[in-house]
């Protein structure tokens, strides 16, 4: 009977795994690059997410400062962008490109993105899912006949709805990072070497969401083939 790290349907979620290491290492050393290099411009991610949404006509948002490393994100229930300190105070390319991507968001919940409206309206429902389902999926492998059905499937069920949240993370984030990067450069508040590093900058944040939904799916398809194996 497969179960825990002697399941042979551990190997589904070996590449991902590493995909995910290597995404966690790349958006870091890229941060850490960019995050030495001044801007021209003398602005910092706070400054510039404020400029941004003053020249689209945002004034019901705040920005604040959080503790953290890249816990940069944006509320849409409390319309507050919260920039991590080094991105909220320093003057670099990596914290004006994390700051406009904030802004990217800001500017998807003005305008009525669909993806961040779904988004927002799913992530209770999957946080609270993620941290039940793997709970149930597992006491059901100690049950027998239809018990452990029941708790499998609840639990394969409520993964499923943390799999939708991360795939629908995808697009909302390459859209705000598209977002990001039109207004630094239509704006030319950033020169065009410098916004090629803001570029490299959000995209290897992005290649972290990737990695994150290629292992939420291949968590889930684990999940199944465990539970058909009870058959």
């Amino acid at each position: 009977m497969p179960f825990g790290f002697f399941d042979p349907t551990i190997v589904l979620v070996l590449p991902a795994l590493f995909f995910a290491l290597w995404a966690q290492w790349k958006v870091q050393h890229t941060y850490q690059e960019y995050s030495r290099i001044r801007a021209a411009n003398g602005l910092t991610g706070r400054q510039m997410a404020q400029s941004i949404m003053t020249r689209n006509g945002v004034n019901d948002v705040t920005i604040e400062e959080v503790g953290g490393v890249l816990s940069d994100h944006y509320d849409p229930r409390t319309k507050v962008v919260r920039l991590s300190s080094s991105n909220f105070r320093d003057a670099s390319i990596a914290s004006i490109a994390v700051g406009a991507h904030e802004v990217g968001h800001v500017l998807q919940h003005a305008q009525g993105y669909a993806p961040l409206a779904i988004r927002s309206a799913i992530a209770p429902v999957a946080g609270f899912g993620s941290m039940l389902a793997f709970p149930l999926f597992f006491i059901g492998l100690f049950f027998g006949g239809h018990a452990a059905r029941i708790f499998m499937d609840a639990g394969i069920l409520l993964f499923t709805g943390a799999v939708v949240f991360q795939v629908v993370t995808l697009p909302v984030e390459f859209d705000a990072s598209r977002r990001a990067l039109a207004q630094l450069t239509e704006s030319g508040a950033l020169a065009p070497q410098e916004v090629a590093g803001a570029k490299k900058v959000l995209d290897a944040a992005a290649l972290t969401y990737v990695a994150a939904a290629a292992m939420a799916a291949l968590q889930l398809l684990r999940l199944v083939l465990i539970r058909d194996s009870r058959r």
